[in-house]
């Protein structure tokens, strides 16, 4: 045994710790890069600069036509479910007007970054009963027959691109050219677009989720959910330092107080009415307990337990149905999101094992 051999106990456990600290310190920094104090930075986006500030579909682009534009997006990921919440929603992958692809999570397979796709080329048909947004989605790329997405972003540069491959990505296929890789952008650009009201999955009706009158309230929560919620479990999984920790851990929960505070006097999180605003809060929260409460250290509160409000609004996001037939509840695989979480994040989790979700978040959107 090594204690038999190791000519003092001290010096093995200082060793290990240092050694072990070390790499954690080097590779948490390579997949989220810090400041000097320890604290997570997020990367400014790479491409985007084409939504309109008043919601409507830019003079820009071309206009939207079906099968033009293309999404790519990864179930796990919260920034691509904003994405697919807002098409979800508005029935666009359902009525053909935008396509989507669905990529795995498996950094040892893609070449840079984590996304790649199951397929090469088109491997399966559509299936004839949708009991998920994943059924509506291809698994391979359209473009190129691409391996990963970095194939997706070398080829929509000519093999030139230097940059982060990341996701979601909405993409010009008939220019073949990228539109956006920034999900607010995304969000804003999808909810501009309204389906045919003929296809076999979507209904007449139009939503509308950047309503004029609500702007100043959406974009004010916006700004504030972004900073200490979305991005704030990110500050709290990826600190290196525990100063940097304690202070992103406070300001979160805060938020979340603050998140059910105004809850409990308001249906939804910019008033009576389902907005943008909902949808880039529902990813995180969906997530919350099953993942950032444990593997980012950020269960001090749950949901389920210490914030009613939220967990009520969580609840009723569940059975919200936009112009396709499809719930919220089937935007998300809970499951296969929280075991990318526990075995990509291995900095954070170096022994690969998944635990056991809370029963009441077992799909992420729990029944009221």
């Amino acid at each position: 045994r090594l204690l038999e051999w190791v000519p003092s106990q001290q010096l093995l456990v200082l060793t290990a710790k240092w050694v072990w600290r070390t790499l954690f310190r080097v590779m948490l920094s390579e997949l989220a890069p810090q400041s000097d104090a320890g604290a997570y930075m997020r990367p400014t986006p790479q491409a985007g600069a084409n939504a309109a500030p008043d919601g409507r579909w830019p003079a820009s682009l071309p206009h939207p036509e079906p099968g033009r534009y293309h999404l790519y997006v990864g179930n796990a990921c919260p920034w691509c479910h904003r994405a697919i919440i807002a098409g979800s929603l508005k029935g666009l992958f359902g009525s053909g007007l935008v396509g989507i692809s669905v990529l795995l999570d498996d950094p040892q397979k893609a070449s840079r970054g984590g996304w790649a796709f199951e397929h090469r080329t088109s491997s399966t048909a559509m299936p004839t009963e949708i009991a998920s947004i994943w059924d509506l989605a291809i698994r391979h790329d359209p473009l190129f027959g691409a391996a990963d997405l970095r194939g997706v972003y070398d080829g929509l540069s000519e093999g030139s691109y230097t940059g982060r491959c990341t996701a979601p990505l909405l993409v010009d296929l008939k220019d073949v050219r990228i539109v956006s890789s920034e999900s607010a952008e995304i969000v804003r650009l999808l909810g501009a677009l309204d389906a045919p009201s003929s296809g076999p999955r979507v209904n007449v009706a139009v939503i509308d989720l950047y309503p004029e009158a609500l702007r100043t309230a959406i974009d004010a929560a916006n700004e504030w959910i972004y900073t200490e919620v979305n991005n704030g479990v990110y500050q709290c999984g990826f600190a290196t330092q525990q100063g940097a920790y304690e202070q992103a851990e406070q300001k979160l929960h805060a938020a979340l107080e603050r998140l059910d505070a105004m809850l409990a006097s308001s249906k939804f999180v910019a008033g009576a009415q389902f907005t943008e605003a909902d949808v880039r809060l529902l990813p995180t929260i969906a997530r919350f307990d099953g993942m950032y409460a444990t593997l980012f250290r950020c269960g001090r509160k749950t949901v389920r337990a210490d914030y009613s409000n939220i967990h009520r609004w969580l609840c009723e996001m569940r059975a919200l149905r936009g112009l396709g037939s499809l719930p919220l509840s089937a935007t998300l695989d809970l499951v296969a999101a929280q075991r990318s979480y526990y075995t990509n994040l291995f900095p954070l989790n170096p022994s690969g094992i998944v635990p056991a979700l809370p029963e009441s978040a077992a799909d992420g959107l729990p029944p009221p």
